[in-house]
């Protein structure tokens, strides 16, 4: 029991350091612009497509446990995370390279716009450590926990999936080529 309680708050710690330092070490690449690189232009549709696929791999996760298949929705989940951490990737070596593009849409639809952006932005913020615990919680095989968990966890990622696709959508029209 008492090992248990040990690997959770080693975990816990884990969790905390990694969710503070994910949105700070982003902020501070946000600021640095490599030099002599041609802009990455053809990573924001691919980044898109990954925000896509990984809003269905979590519909099908969901499903999987559902149906009782444990091992499925495990690899399932560990693929989302995999996809999450390819879009950072991306996200971050486009946004090294390139200037920022602004929206061009005007009146409801540019409010709409910064509405999805900023809350795409918090919200994924705020799902690094859900997605971690819930996993950690998976993972100590605390069940009853995850499941509880996962019903906050999963909604609030595949939002932010979802409005992922949304924002390069939105913003798509206004790249410049």
């Amino acid at each position: 029991m008492e090992d248990q309680l040990n690997k959770e708050k080693r975990f816990n710690t884990l969790i905390t350091i990694v969710s503070i330092a994910i949105p700070v070490v982003v902020a501070i690449l946000f600021g640095i612009k490599i030099p002599g690189i041609a802009p990455l232009s053809m990573l924001p549709p691919v980044y898109a497509t990954i925000n896509g696929l990984t809003a269905v791999v979590l519909v099908l996760a969901v499903l999987a446990i559902k149906n009782g298949q444990r091992q499925r929705h495990q690899y399932l989940m560990t693929t989302a995370i995999v996809f999450s951490l390819l879009f950072l990737v991306m996200y971050v070596a486009y946004h090294m390279t390139s200037d920022s593009t602004p929206y061009g849409g005007e009146g409801v639809m540019r409010t709409l716009y910064f509405f999805i952006l900023i809350t795409h932005i918090v919200l994924s913020i705020a799902i690094i450590p859900l997605v971690l615990k819930t996993y950690a919680k998976a993972y100590l095989k605390q069940f009853e926990a995850h499941k509880k968990l996962a019903r906050i966890t999963f909604p609030i990622w595949l939002y932010v999936a979802v409005t992922g696709v949304v924002v390069y959508l939105m913003i798509a029209p206004y790249y410049v080529s």
